[in-house]
């Protein structure tokens, strides 16, 4: 079904606008919060996929997909910026483990129904809301994972979670370094890299593993939608330092309180949409 055509011109504008605005409060939160920009762009376009009238079948893949690409050319930004910063054995010893997190979770992707996709994004966005609103600080967490699971199974879940959610690997990656006990002076480095370890591959992945797929909106290469590609990845990328520049001037803290409980909001919203 030719989605785009069956809506109403001004109608398209308005979802047009919507997209660009998801990219602009992605943009940033992400320079601002140092997380990646998808948490808000996927809800965001799950929602404009189903005013369009997407079959829920795909609509979360392709929203998920989607975001995923829109990330590449801000994750490599931040990854460049940040990679002096980064702890170069950490991100040796789990870049294997995440590119293979990333491949079972391309393929999970294609058979996944989207109330399953619903449900995991929700329950992903868990520990980024614990992180947001309680985490961030140079004290370690009280709950620290064994070694032998940080050192394969944690960045394996970031990889496949990463690819089946579309929030990034930069956003995920924040929790789990906390998880693992990681000092915050290379915690953030640490996650803009691996943000660009985990997108580019889940991109590829999921445009892969969708080829053929059926009942997807016009202009897409699989599960990613060129035309949410085209307006949500230039305004990620230029909105980006403009919220680094702004973390200067706002109180953080209750920043990352009000974007933790947008977060949770907003995936709540989400699973009643998918299940209600």
């Amino acid at each position: 079904m030719d989605v785009l055509h069956a809506v109403p011109p001004g109608d398209l504008g308005v979802l047009a606008l919507g997209l660009v605005l998801a990219g602009v409060v992605g943009g940033l939160l992400a320079g601002v919060l140092e997380i990646g920009g998808g948490i808000v762009v996927v809800p965001v376009l799950y929602h404009v996929l189903a005013t369009l009238g997407l079959d829920e079948s795909v609509r979360m893949h392709v929203a998920v997909g989607t975001a995923l690409a829109a990330a590449i050319p801000a994750s490599l930004a931040r990854a460049q910026n940040a990679l002096r910063s980064a702890d170069r054995d950490l991100l040796r010893d789990w870049a294997a483990p995440v590119l293979v997190g990333v491949l079972i979770g391309s393929a999970l992707l294609a058979v996944a129904n989207g109330h399953g996709l619903a449900l995991l994004f929700a329950i992903v966005a868990v520990p980024v809301v614990l992180h947001l609103a309680f985490g961030g600080t140079e004290k370690s967490p009280a709950l620290r994972a064994p070694r032998s699971i940080c050192q394969l199974v944690l960045p394996a879940i970031l990889g496949a979670a990463s690819a089946m959610t579309g929030m990034g690997g930069s956003t995920l990656a924040a929790p789990a370094l906390d998880l693992r006990g990681t000092p915050r002076s290379s915690r953030s480095g640490n996650a803009a890299v691996l943000g660009a370890i985990v997108c580019i591959p889940a991109a590829l992945g999921a445009i892969a593993v969708s080829w053929r797929a059926q009942g997807l909106p016009p202009d897409s290469l699989g599960y990613v939608n060129l035309l949410g590609f085209a307006l949500i990845a230039p305004v990620l990328l230029l909105m980006e330092p403009a919220g680094a520049a702004l973390a200067n001037l706002v109180d953080l803290k209750r920043l990352r309180t009000v974007f933790a409980a947008l977060i949770a909001v907003t995936s709540a919203r989400m699973l009643w949409d998918a299940f209600g």
